[in-house]
C-alpha cells in the first residue's frame, strides 16, 4: 500500500506511542494522538510540530473513535493505549483490581476495531493493536493484564476475518513486545517481579537477555505496517513473526 498521509495513535503521550507519533511524523505522516493527559500531548506537539494533532480524551470512548475516523480519514491505526496493572499474586487481587486492563487495552481496541469495520476505513489501511508477550507465556502478579492482551489478538483475527467477510481489504495485525524497564508499566511490572524473584531492580534488569526501547518498538511498527503478517513479537533482538 501507499503510505498512509494520516495516522492515530493511541495512548500517545508517553512510552511506546509517544515513540511511534514520533516515527511516523519523521516519516512525514500527520498523527492524531489521543491520550487522556493534555499535558503530556502538549509536550509531544512542542516535540513534533504542526504535524502531531493531540486529542486529549479517553480512548476507550465508542463516540470518540466513530468521531475521529470520520473527521481525519486516517488509513494507519496504532492502537497502543493502556492501563497500568496492578501488581499483586491473583489471590491478592479484587475484580476490579484484576480487570483493569479489560476496562482500557482490550476495550479501547474493541471499540476502534469496530469503528474501523463500521465507517469502515478506505481500502488498503492498516490496523495495529498492541498485545503483548504476556500473552504467550501469562503474567501471574498482573492480575488479568496477560488475558486482555490475549484478547487483543483474538480482535486482530476476528477483524482481519470481517474485513475479508465484506471485501473491505482492510489488514489487522498484532504487535507483542517483551517486558522492559523503559516504560512506566514495563517499570512496574520489573519492580515487581524482581520483588517476587527476591533480588533488586538492576539484578533482574542484567538478567534479561536483551532491553527493549521504546524507539526499537516504533521502527517495529514502521516495519509492522509493511509487513504481511499478522502476529510479531517484537524484543530488544529484534521483531519476528509468529
Amino acid at each position: 500500500m501507499s503510505t498512509p498521509s494520516t495516522a492515530v495513535v493511541t495512548g500517545a503521550g508517553r512510552g511506546f506511542g509517544r515513540a511511534i507519533a514520533a516515527a511516523l511524523v519523521a516519516g512525514g505522516r500527520t498523527v492524531v494522538g489521543i491520550s487522556r493527559t493534555s499535558s503530556q500531548l502538549d509536550a509531544v506537539r512542542d516535540e513534533l510540530g504542526a504535524r502531531f494533532v493531540p486529542v486529549a480524551a479517553d480512548a476507550t470512548d465508542d463516540a470518540l473513535a466513530v468521531s475521529v475516523l470520520r473527521e481525519h480519514r486516517p488509513d494507519l491505526l496504532v492502537l497502543n493505549a493502556g492501563a497500568v496493572p496492578h501488581m499483586a499474586p491473583v489471590h491478592e487481587q479484587t475484580w476490579e483490581t484484576f480487570s483493569r486492563n479489560w476496562h482500557v487495552d482490550t476495550r479501547h481496541v474493541f471499540a476502534w476495531t469496530r469503528a474501523a469495520l463500521r465507517e469502515p476505513l478506505e481500502k488498503g489501511s492498516v490496523v495495529v493493536s498492541m498485545s503483548s508477550g504476556a500473552a504467550l507465556g501469562g503474567s501471574p502478579l498482573s492480575g488479568g493484564y496477560a488475558s486482555a492482551k490475549a484478547a487483543i489478538r483474538y480482535l486482530r483475527a476476528y477483524g482481519a476475518e470481517e474485513s475479508e467477510r465484506a471485501g473491505l481489504g482492510l489488514r489487522f495485525a498484532t504487535l507483542l513486545p517483551q517486558l522492559t524497564p523503559t516504560t512506566g508499566l514495563g517499570t512496574v511490572g520489573v519492580e515487581g517481579y524482581a520483588a517476587r524473584s527476591g533480588v533488586d531492580r538492576d539484578a533482574f534488569v542484567a538478567k534479561m537477555e536483551s532491553v527493549l526501547t521504546p524507539e526499537q518498538v516504533a521502527k517495529a511498527v514502521l516495519e509492522v505496517i509493511d509487513g504481511d503478517a499478522a502476529e510479531y513479537q517484537v524484543s530488544g533482538s529484534g521483531l519476528r513473526t509468529l
